[in-house]
């Protein structure tokens, strides 16, 4: 693949999955990651290629991010916060990173006169919508610092593209798992929590009756969507896309094909919901097949069996 690209997040799950894709595909890569989540260990393989540039700094320091942009072509921005529970208890750290983060990169983007601005958004942002399946423009309000954030980042790309020309598609990535994903934060997704403590023979905990469910999501779809956004129509352009399957499994439904598969006979432990979260979480990806030539080819069960062997 031909090009220049810069990864921010490159250490983290969905970043360093889209270095490994990306060096695979002949481009030249630059990452940048702070190592505030990010791990070495999920790019120390690639240090030794020529085509890849690893750079530890931050979103938040402009001047880097204006300097890293200079004679790139396309920038795959991930580097964020995660995490709505942790949202709920630090959302300065989420509006100083996910916020002024972004309007940095944006704007390096801008000066840089990069060829395409595409950005992490997240499901997030539908809020207190009830509508099933979740479908773009019909967005509720947000319950969580953390989609309010991803909701202000949609905003300011928008205005990016319609005032600078600065070609940007956002993806909301909807409960992304795979590879390289970090089972150890005290906030961690669900699926890698559940593989680690299953295997430890500790039993899991489920906030809520575990009924509610969500639109799981392998990394190799998210890949895909972030290459493709970059190859796009410029009427593409201006939007944010949901990035899923189109299929939903209740936390439940989760905990036992996990269980099942990991031999484990424990029951999980039942917690009180917490605040923030979203019950019920479907995608409609037309909008992504029919923009950006989205196509998703790895269904949850196969993702499962692609995850567990790569243990």
């Amino acid at each position: 693949m031909h090009g220049t690209f810069l990864v921010t997040g490159a250490a983290g799950f969905i970043g360093s999955n889209l270095v490994e894709e990306l060096l695979n595909l002949g481009a030249k890569v630059i990452g940048l990651d702070n190592l505030s989540n990010g791990r070495m260990s999920n790019i120390a393989d690639f240090l030794a290629n020529g085509n890849f540039q690893f750079v530890e700094g931050d979103i938040r320091d402009f001047e880097l991010c204006r300097k890293l942009c200079e004679g790139v072509d396309f920038v795959l921005h991930q580097a964020a916060l995660g995490s709505v529970p942790r949202s709920m208890a630090y959302p300065l750290i989420y509006e100083d990173n996910n916020i002024k983060g972004t309007a940095n990169m944006l704007e390096a983007a801008r000066l840089a006169e990069v060829k395409r601005f595409v950005y992490a958004s997240s499901s997030s942002v539908y809020g207190d919508s009830a509508a099933l399946p979740k479908k773009e423009g019909e967005e509720g309000r947000p319950l969580s610092p953390y989609a309010l954030t991803k909701k202000i980042n949609e905003e300011y790309a928008d205005l990016y593209w319609r005032v600078y020309g600065l070609p940007c598609i956002g993806l909301r990535y909807f409960n992304v798992f795979g590879k390289n994903q970090n089972p150890d934060s005290e906030y961690a997704a669900v699926i890698p929590k559940f593989i680690k403590l299953l295997r430890e023979g500790k039993r899991v905990d489920i906030y809520g009756n575990g009924e509610q469910f969500r639109d799981f999501t392998y990394i190799t779809n998210v890949v895909q969507a972030n290459i493709k956004a970059c190859q796009a129509d410029l009427s593409a352009c201006g939007r944010a896309y949901n990035i899923a399957v189109g299929e939903s499994h209740s936390v439940n439904k989760i905990y036992s094909t996990l269980a099942a598969a990991l031999k484990s006979n424990l029951t999980p432990n039942y917690l009180d919901r917490r605040a923030g979260d979203i019950e019920f979480s479907l995608a409609d990806v037309s909008a992504a097949v029919e923009g950006i030539g989205y196509s998703p080819t790895m269904g949850f069960e196969a993702g499962i069996k692609g995850l567990l062997n790569v243990k």
